[in-house]
Order: structure tokens, then sequence, then C-alpha cells
């Protein structure tokens, strides 16, 4: 459950969440690590749940834009700028259940995250500026999802490297593109380019990666001329059966993966590079 914010209280709150508000209302959230393209770690991770309860509970904005930086919508579990690699999660290497908890807190921080975005109560324009391979679900909860040319969907870090694709994926993709599209996905690790993305229904509209943003700024002002009470309840309208499909399946997938994540993370916990089994070596 959310809590009531307001924009002055979390505008800086976070490392990797930039937000600018407008006259008309219109809420930019713009996901960055360092100014470029968001990297993941677990504190980019764990923030954006707490980061959409912020938004999810500010009642002064009308519209929310969400996006990424620089080349990418989001980056890889890859190395940071530094060129250092991300914290290793070798959970099962923790003594007695330190590991198990650990795990867990995860998931409730994915848990959270889903239902903080679904929370949002204003119509949420998403905006993949660029290749997308990592919860992809959170820009696809949007109302209007629109993509650069060069922008792509994959789910690079649950099944091809050996995880259970239970944080999201599960649930997002077959709500909108259908079962069987969903499952090669989510098997194979397609990238599914913006332009297919639009053909099988999950993007609204592709565009130059530098026109793509403002195009979103027009919709955005457009929308914010509607009456407050309006554009809330018709977002909550929208999001009603998406919640039904979560509430049924999101708990069932999230216990799967992190029991399944016992086996995988003594060995997969450097996240190698798609093209690799997830049991090969070395792990670099």
């Amino acid at each position: 459950m959310v809590k009531r914010a307001r924009f002055a209280e979390y505008k800086d709150r976070y490392r990797n969440y930039r937000f600018e508000l407008s006259e008309e209302g219109i809420l930019l959230m713009q996901c960055h690590t360092d100014g470029d393209s968001l990297v993941w770690d677990w504190k980019a991770h764990d923030d954006m749940a707490d980061a959409f309860a912020d938004v999810a509970g500010d009642r002064e904005i009308k519209v929310l834009i969400h996006t990424g930086s620089g080349a990418n919508y989001n980056a890889d579990w890859g190395r940071l700028p530094n060129g250092e690699l991300p914290e290793t999660p070798m959970y099962d290497a923790m003594p007695g259940v330190r590991g198990l908890r650990k795990l867990d807190e995860k998931a409730w921080y994915n848990r959270n995250l889903m239902w903080n975005v679904l929370d949002v109560d204003v119509p949420m324009i998403s905006v993949v500026n660029g290749p997308c391979n990592i919860h992809s679900e959170v820009p696809l909860m949007g109302d209007i999802v629109l993509a650069s040319q060069d922008a792509y969907f994959q789910d690079v870090s649950h099944f091809p490297r050996g995880q259970v694709p239970g944080d999201g994926q599960h649930v997002i993709w077959p709500f909108l593109v259908g079962h069987n599209r969903a499952r090669y996905l989510l098997l194979t690790g397609k990238q599914l380019g913006a332009q297919e993305a639009k053909e099988w229904g999950a993007v609204a509209e592709v565009h130059p990666k530098d026109a793509v943003l403002d195009r979103a700024w027009e919709l955005a002002r457009e929308l914010a001329k509607r009456p407050y009470l309006v554009l809330r309840y018709t977002r909550q309208l929208f999001t009603q059966n998406l919640k039904r499909a979560f509430l049924d399946e999101l708990g069932h997938g999230l216990g799967r993966e992190t029991y399944a994540q016992q086996e995988f993370f003594p060995f997969g916990g450097g996240m190698a590079p798609l093209d690799r089994a997830y049991d090969d070596e070395p792990w670099t």
C-alpha cells in the first residue's frame, strides 16, 4: 500500500531516478546511472519499487511519463561505468537462513515494484528509448507505450541464464501478446524489435530516437487537459484487469523463481552474457 507523497519530498531522493514536474502536472520519471543508461544493480532494483511508491502516492500529478536515459532504456546486469561488476549474490554461501531471507527480501521488493506501478492512479506513458532487456514489465504496464526505432525487448536475466521468468515477465507478456508468443519470447531470449513489438500489440507507436520523448510530451499535454478525477479513474479502469492477472500469478511466479535460485546463484551469480549457457565456465 502506498502512502501520501509530495514532489518536493521525493524529487531528489533516488540515485538512479530523476524527476521533473511541469506546470501542467506532468511528471517525468527518468531512469539513469550517472546521467547515462540505467545499469541494474540491487540498489537500482530496490529503489525503483520505492520510487514508484512515491509517484503513486503523489495526488497532485496528472500524467506520468516514464523513460530511460542514454542509448538504452536500461542496461544489462553488466559492468558499472567504473568497470566494476555489480554485487555477486552468492546467497547459498550465507550461513543459516540468511541467504533464504535475502532472496525473500528481493522477491518482496519485486512484488512491491509491480503493485506500486499498478497503483499509479494517473495515465502512464512509457517511452522505451532504446534496448530494454531487464524488467520490461515496468514500461509495458503503461497505458501508452512508445518505442524508439532502435529499441527492442528481451528477457535476458531469466530463463536464458537459468532462472524462472517469474518476476512479472510471466504475467505481462501473455497478457499483451498471447501465450504462444510470450512463451517463445521468454524461452528463447528473443530480441523483439520495436516494430515487431508494435505488430504484436505491445507497443502503440514507434518513432525516431530523437523524437520519441517529444511525442510523449505531446500526448501527455493533451491528456492533462482532462479533469483530475477523469484522469485518475480512467487509469484505475484500465489497470483493473491487469491487477487481477498479477494477483493471480505474481506470487506463484515469484515463489518458483525464488526457490529455483537456490540452484542458480552458486553458479550464475556472475550473470554471464546471453550467448553463454548458464552453467558454462568461466564466469567473467
